[in-house]
């Protein structure tokens, strides 16, 4: 086998390995790999800074958003602020539903 073949043999294994390893990724990072959409993952996190937590439900389709009390310190509990159906996306406008306070 020249080097030139033997070349694009490992350039061909190492593109696979990384195809594997890619395909398996949620798994890997322990979140359980199945989930609504075909093997997506239910939940996705879009942003968080410690005070909020922007949260997707990939299969029901909505965008939560959660942050701490207007007067509490990182580390706090995180509530429900409120949501977004991902339906409307595409429309003119996104109307946001307000969480309903917990009493």
């Amino acid at each position: 086998m020249s080097w030139k073949n033997g070349m694009l043999f490992v350039m061909a294994a190492a593109l696979i390995a990384c195809g594997v390893l890619f395909m398996n990724r949620d798994t890997a990072q322990g979140q359980g790999g199945k989930g609504g959409m075909g093997g997506a993952t239910k939940y996705s996190v879009i942003s968080t800074d410690g005070a909020h937590v922007i949260v997707t439900d990939n299969a029901a389709s909505k965008l939560y958003f959660y942050a701490i009390d207007k007067d509490g310190k990182i580390g706090d509990t995180l509530k429900l602020r409120g949501s977004v159906d991902l339906q409307d996306v595409g429309k003119p406008s996104l109307t946001p539903i307000d969480a309903k306070p917990q009493k």
